[in-house]
C-alpha cells in the first residue's frame, strides 16, 4: 500500500485535498506534527469533503515518533533539491513518500540521511515549488502506475450513455 507522509503541513486545504486523493487511490496518510491547523478546521473539512471520514490517517508527535512507529520503512523524500526525478525511481510495494511543509520543505538534516531516495518533480528553474497537494498527486499516481494501479478501477463509466 502506498503511504503519503506530510512533514509538518501548514495549510489545511492542502491537507484536505491530499486526504481526498489518498482515499481515492487507496493510500494511507501520515501526518507529522506540529500541524499548522487543527484537524477540525473547516478548510480541511471543506477540501476533504465527505472523503475525510474514510481516510486511513495516522498522526505522529514528531519525526522521531514517525520513525519509531514505522521501523524499516522505505521512505522517498520529495524535494526540489534532488538530482533524480520522481520518474527515475522504482518504488517499493509499500513505499512511503514524504513531502515537507509548504513554507520550507523537508529539513536538510533529514534529507541528508536519505540522499539516495530523494526525488523531485521537474519544473522551470526560476520557480520555487509546486502546490503541495498537486505534488502529492503527481508522485502518488506515478507510484501507482508503476505498480499497475492495484485495486483501482481500470475502466470508467459514463453516467447516462454507454461507450
Amino acid at each position: 500500500m502506498l503511504n503519503i507522509v506530510l512533514y509538518e503541513p501548514e495549510i489545511p486545504s492542502n491537507t484536505g485535498n491530499i486526504g481526498r486523493t489518498c482515499v481515492a487511490c487507496g493510500a494511507r496518510l501520515h501526518l507529522i506534527e506540529p500541524l499548522g491547523f487543527s484537524l477540525s478546521d473547516k478548510m480541511l473539512k471543506r477540501a476533504g469533503l465527505d472523503y475525510w471520514p474514510r481516510l486511513d490517517v495516522t498522526r505522529y508527535s514528531d519525526w522521531e515518533d514517525f520513525l519509531t512507529r514505522n521501523p524499516g520503512a522505505k521512505i522517498y523524500m520529495a524535494t526540489t533539491k534532488s538530482k533524480q526525478t520522481y520518474a527515475d525511481v522504482t518504488y517499493d510495494k509499500d513505499a512511503y513518500v514524504m513531502f515537507g511543509k509548504e513554507s520550507a520543505g523537508i529539513p536538510e538534516e533529514i534529507l541528508l540521511d536519505y540522499r539516495e531516495d530523494c526525488i523531485r518533480i521537474p519544473m522551470i528553474p526560476e520557480e520555487r515549488s509546486l502546490n503541495l497537494a498537486n505534488s502529492v498527486a503527481i508522485v502518488a499516481y506515478e507510484v501507482l502506475r508503476q505498480q499497475g494501479f492495484p485495486g483501482l478501477e481500470q475502466e470508467g463509466q459514463l453516467h447516462r450513455y454507454r461507450w
